[in-house]
């Protein structure tokens, strides 16, 4: 064996390496490209949540009225959806509390959608509240097989 088959073998070594080398980080950028599709639409799914909660009125008590007094809105512990609407019709923003829904979307199945609703605190945002004020807090958070952390979008709606 001459000097020649060595640099051809240590020639196709060096492509093979390379090669090899080349298609990994192909693969991680497909797998990078993928993920961040599928946080893009859990994040637009969050989104997409939030306006259609915009659309209510504030509180239950305040779909045909105004009120001046927050012990007049829905108690803390009635949170949710109403019992006495037999149409399911979300009207008001505390009937998303407690709400999930599993979705399809490109990328990805299975997004997991839940939504949570507190009174919070007017001098302290991110303090729940244990009586009624003219703050609620929505979170909506979606997760997904396809995700190693879920996303979650909080807003702040008032009555104020």
């Amino acid at each position: 064996m001459g000097i020649q088959s060595f640099l051809t073998i240590g020639a196709l070594m060096i492509l093979s390496m390379t090669s090899l080398f080349f298609n990994k980080a192909i693969l991680e950028n497909s797998t990078v490209e993928l993920e961040n599709k599928v946080y893009l639409t859990a994040f637009s799914i969050a989104d997409d949540m939030l306006e259609e909660i915009k659309l209510k009125a504030f509180d239950e008590k305040t779909v045909q009225f105004p009120v001046s007094n927050p012990n007049s809105l829905t108690p803390v512990i009635y949170l949710g959806r109403e019992n006495t609407d037999p149409t399911g019709i979300y009207n008001d923003i505390d009937d998303y509390k407690e709400f999930t829904k599993l979705i399809s979307a490109p990328h990805a199945e299975d997004y997991y959608i839940s939504c949570d609703v507190n009174y919070v605190s007017e001098n302290a945002l991110n303090t729940v509240s244990s009586s009624s004020t003219f703050y609620k807090k929505v979170s909506v958070t979606v997760s997904s097989p396809f995700m190693r952390l879920p996303v979650k979008l909080e807003f702040i709606f008032t009555l104020k």
